[in-house]
């Protein structure tokens, strides 16, 4: 079984990656399509060449290995991608022989957290137009998929990770909610620049109320990550 998680950024799904990664029959990929989209958008973030460098960078290619066989015998296959990654949304029917999870977080959040390492400057760049696209096309070849918000998980791991399985026939492992501190060997290289907080956890912790007040200049972004965000939360599991 092969299972992708579509996420934004600055949401939880580097510790749901490690959450993943605490089982012992599943293989791990760290956002496989960040070197494509950084080429193609021309993008430079931090370490940018040494990743367009050390990854495969071109779509069909990410894609043929994201659809190959599952590597070194292992029976699933967990799959954390950033849904802004996805540049040309028209093609994407190769997802249709996944298990599909849309991760999704308050913009609030989102928002907040982005301006501190990021320029902001549209609503793609946070991922929910593309989330809901890939959400409209399983919807349009009756493929089952699973939205997850991050604050609900959060607030009830066990559950919500136990229903996410059993949605997909697999059993729930307890080991989910426990990791090993420290960047993990599954880590993208990318992982010294951004993973500065998830390194130091070992399970999942609530999030305490953001109460930053949102900037006047991303209020137009706000309101269009709204819109989708709560169009998708009404499909989460509860």
């Amino acid at each position: 079984m092969k299972i992708a998680c579509w996420s934004g950024p600055r949401n939880i799904s580097t510790a749901l990656m490690r959450s993943w990664s605490s089982r012992e029959d599943l293989f791990i990929s760290d956002e496989p399509f960040y070197a494509y989209y950084l080429k193609e958008q021309q993008l430079k973030h931090p370490m940018y060449q040494e990743i367009i460098d050390h990854y495969p960078n071109k779509y069909g290619d990410v894609v043929a290995d994201l659809t190959s066989e599952i590597p070194f015998g292992k029976k699933h296959w967990y799959q954390k991608h950033m849904a802004h990654h996805l540049i040309n949304l028209n093609n994407i029917h190769w997802i249709k022989s996944f298990q599909n999870c849309i991760l999704i977080r308050h913009p609030k959040d989102v928002i907040n957290s982005y301006v501190k390492k990021n320029i902001l400057k549209n609503v793609d760049e946070l991922g929910y137009p593309q989330q809901y696209k890939i959400i409209n096309y399983l919807d349009s070849i009756g493929k089952k998929f699973i939205v997850i918000d991050s604050n609900i998980l959060l607030n009830n791991p066990e559950k919500i990770l136990s229903k996410w399985c059993s949605s997909i026939d697999l059993e729930f492992d307890i080991s989910m909610l426990k990791w090993e501190k420290g960047n993990h060997p599954q880590d993208g290289i990318w992982w010294k620049h951004w993973y500065d907080n998830v390194i130091k956890t070992t399970g999942f912790k609530k999030k305490s109320p953001n109460e930053d007040l949102l900037y006047q200049k991303y209020q137009l972004i706000y309101n269009q990550s709204l819109d989708y965000y709560n169009d998708m939360y009404d499909m989460a599991i509860k």
